[in-house]
């Protein structure tokens, strides 16, 4: 989707999801100091909060990796579906030219380029609550509907943290 430049965070995520017929629950939220408290905030389980990650490819293209709670990036594993050699996590400043949000509130609605979306399997039938495009926002969206609205490959790609 080509973005309006007049639009900033959480409208952004809003007006994409609104034009791939996403529904979502976008909320003001409080800081939290753990994975923890943030799930308690919101009254869910950490593993349904997800990690929206912006990866690095050799080429200089990204990809974005969306992983549960009290997971990481499985290196290798996300290596071999991708189906490249190297992968790394870019610095905050390049993250934020790929997507056009910050390390914190980065997420796949409204970035600044649509790059391919890898999600990990242990999100499937849950929903969610994710980075909004700013800080201070998250929000709520069924992570099935997210999977078809993308396109994403779903895929084993994380370990416990």
């Amino acid at each position: 989707m080509s973005q309006d430049p007049a639009l900033q965070g959480h409208a952004r995520v809003a007006a994409d999801a609104a034009s791939r017929g996403l529904g979502v629950e976008i909320f003001a939220r409080p800081a939290a100091n753990s994975l923890v408290e943030a799930a308690e905030l919101m009254g869910i389980t950490p593993a349904d909060i997800v990690k929206s990650l912006v990866v690095k490819r050799s080429d200089g293209n990204f990809l974005f990796a969306l992983v549960p709670g009290g997971r990481a990036i499985s290196w290798p594993k996300l290596r071999a579906v991708v189906g490249v050699n190297k992968l790394q996590m870019p610095h905050a400043d390049v993250a934020l030219a790929a997507t056009g949000y910050e390390r914190g509130t980065i997420t796949p609605l409204g970035s600044t380029t649509q790059w391919p979306l890898y999600v990990d399997e242990g999100i499937r039938g849950r929903r969610v609550a994710m980075g909004a495009g700013e800080h201070g926002y998250s929000m709520f969206v069924e992570a099935d509907e997210l999977i078809v609205a993308f396109g994403a490959t779903v895929a084993d790609i994380s370990v416990p943290e």
